[in-house]
């Protein structure tokens, strides 16, 4: 990502536009928050105490909600580092309640929403309409249809319509589709995977080998479109003032 400030010369004309270059802070997260969650998917929990397990789990979001923190300007560069960090807690509550962790997953996706909300496109395609009304109805009727325990059903598509509505948004919105709206999507696959995994896909080696990267990589691609995408941003309206 770079800006271009104007050079003025003693009698006030612009003689030269220098290119500076802006770049994310502390990439060494990134690649560490990669490492942790990569790891994290070959290690069997029953091979380590179930606490360092946990806290295993959370490393790579957690890496992530610091790295977004230490890039943060303003209030969406907050927005989407208390996205991770609900991300983090449900990671860490999951495995000690459910519903306890789908509430912060649940949040999660509603500040999500909220950001993406904020910087919604003025003019989108019919393709990004469309896409973007399949997730809506789909996402939430899919949800309900796949558990086999129908008690729980209702639950589950309250929190998948905050699912849907948080992936629509992002589709929807000014980050880039092809890393914010595709990890949204990649939440999406993950999230109806484990719903399956109580339904039809249960005893299904498939939910065991894509739902955690799926999830890890939707995580990943989000933090990476936002954060530099609204470090671009920042980098226009700055130039827009110096000049």
């Amino acid at each position: 990502m770079t800006k271009h400030v104007a050079d003025i010369d003693r009698w006030g004309h612009h003689i030269v536009m220098t290119r500076i270059s802006t770049k994310p802070r502390a990439t060494w997260l990134l690649i560490l928050a990669i490492l942790a969650g990569l790891s994290f998917w070959f290690v069997d929990q029953h091979t380590i105490a179930r606490l360092p397990w946990i806290a295993w789990k959370g490393a790579a979001v957690a890496l992530l909600t610091i790295w977004a923190a230490l890039n943060a300007h303003g209030r969406d560069g907050w927005l989407i580092t208390a996205v991770l960090a609900l991300g983090t807690l449900g990671d860490v509550v999951l495995e000690l309640s459910d519903v306890g962790g789908g509430i912060s997953f649940l949040a999660g996706h509603v500040t999500a929403a909220i950001l993406y909300l904020l910087h919604r496109r003025t003019k989108p395609t019919p393709s990004q309409i469309g896409l973007s009304v399949v997730l809506l109805i789909g996402v939430p009727l899919i949800a309900f249809l796949l558990p086999a325990d129908r008690t729980a059903a209702p639950g589950i598509a309250v929190y998948a319509t905050a699912l849907a509505i948080m992936a629509a948004s992002a589709w929807l919105s000014r980050f880039p589709r092809y890393r914010v709206g595709l990890g949204a999507i990649f939440f999406v696959a993950s999230d109806l995977l484990i719903f399956a995994k109580m339904g039809p896909l249960s005893g299904s080696p498939i939910p065991i080998f894509l739902i955690w990267p799926l999830y890890l990589g939707g995580q990943l691609l989000i933090a990476w479109g936002a954060v530099t995408t609204l470090l671009r941003w920042k980098d226009d309206e700055d130039l827009h003032h110096r000049l």
